[in-house]
């Protein structure tokens, strides 16, 4: 019986979730929280290998054993 319950009420979950405005109540444009991806992400990426790799450097020369 119990598997039942949870089935309907994923159900219902699930209907109330696909409402036609649900997925934006508060209005906000869709495009104002959006952050480009090339300039952004490729610097930090760059700047995230670069200290690894200084790490794994400093690691190996200054400590080799």
């Amino acid at each position: 019986l119990l598997p039942f319950v949870i089935v309907g009420l994923t159900l219902v979950h699930l209907t109330f979730l696909h409402e036609t405005g649900s997925n934006n109540p508060l209005g906000i444009p869709p495009d104002c929280d959006k952050i480009p991806f090339h300039p952004y992400y490729t610097i930090k990426d760059i700047l995230g290998f670069a200290l690894m790799l200084s790490l794994l450097v400093a690691l190996t020369l200054f400590s080799p054993n």
